[in-house]
């Protein structure tokens, strides 16, 4: 199957690990030319290090005008960007008690407007082009509220409103927006929760792993592989009618319609 990406243009956010890392090998594979971004130096170093061709850029997305000036960067040196993929950031988790408003703005900084902060810029540098393709990498959290996840989930929630909502907005001037809550994916991200998980209930790291992996009607976690593969698909040529809409990629552990 042509997915038509060789040669265009794919930026992708929190590229340097995980999913993120996942998308960028997949986009080179196809042929396309690959721009990652990471705020941590040393993250990206190692990312590059394995992915010969791509270009790497170190930004704190939380600010906009960090966000604006790698978004500039990336186009004066490969081009104008054809896809975005959104896979930076993530909240902390906090139990209830322990929320504060601080603690609610700081998880939409983390998830929010990580994304955000990319996305204005780009999505009418890509409007005024007449095509582009954005992909949100949200996470499930923003349909199923969970009690150490609420303001995390909170910023899922925006984003997937966000998406569904800039994809009306564009779609005549030839953007879609598209997004992707994967569930559990077995990632050095998670793999950091399951440990915070294991600590508040007192047991081993190996038995909360089992009991999250037990509440997945498929019995594993996915690979990030397998969330990249969709993301690739989603950004082509082959999914050229989908915009406005958030895939879930849980396992069926959240069976709703939707």
């Amino acid at each position: 199957m042509d997915l038509g990406l060789d040669g265009k243009v794919v930026l992708i956010t929190g590229g340097s690990k995980g999913i993120g890392l996942a998308c960028a090998r997949g986009f080179a594979a196809e042929g396309a030319r690959v721009a990652i971004c990471s705020r941590a130096q040393a993250n990206l170093d190692r990312a590059l290090a394995a992915l010969p061709g791509v270009l790497g850029y170190a930004a704190d997305l939380t600010q906009a005008p960090a966000a604006a000036a790698m978004v500039a960067a990336v186009e004066r040196e490969l081009g104008p960007v054809a896809v975005l993929v959104n896979s930076a950031g993530a909240a902390r988790r906090t139990a209830p008690d322990d929320l504060t408003p601080q603690a609610w703005r700081e998880a939409m900084d983390a998830k929010f407007f990580t994304t955000v902060n990319v996305i204005d810029p780009l999505v009418k540098l890509m409007a005024g082009r007449g095509q582009g393709v954005i992909v949100n990498v949200i996470g499930v959290g923003g349909k199923v509220a969970a009690p150490v996840h609420l303001a995390g989930g909170a910023a899922n929630a925006a984003l997937m409103l966000a998406t569904a909502g800039l994809a009306e907005a564009y779609a005549a001037l030839g953007v879609r927006v598209v997004g992707v809550n994967p569930g559990l994916t077995d990632t050095e991200r998670v793999a950091g929760r399951l440990q915070s998980e294991a600590q508040l209930a007192g047991v081993s790291l190996e038995e909360a792993r089992r009991r999250a992996v037990a509440r997945i009607p498929m019995g594993r976690m996915a690979t990030p592989q397998e969330i990249a593969r969709v993301v690739v698909f989603l950004a082509s040529e082959q999914a050229s009618y989908v915009t406005g809409v958030t895939i879930a990629m849980d396992g069926g552990q959240n069976p709703v319609v939707v």
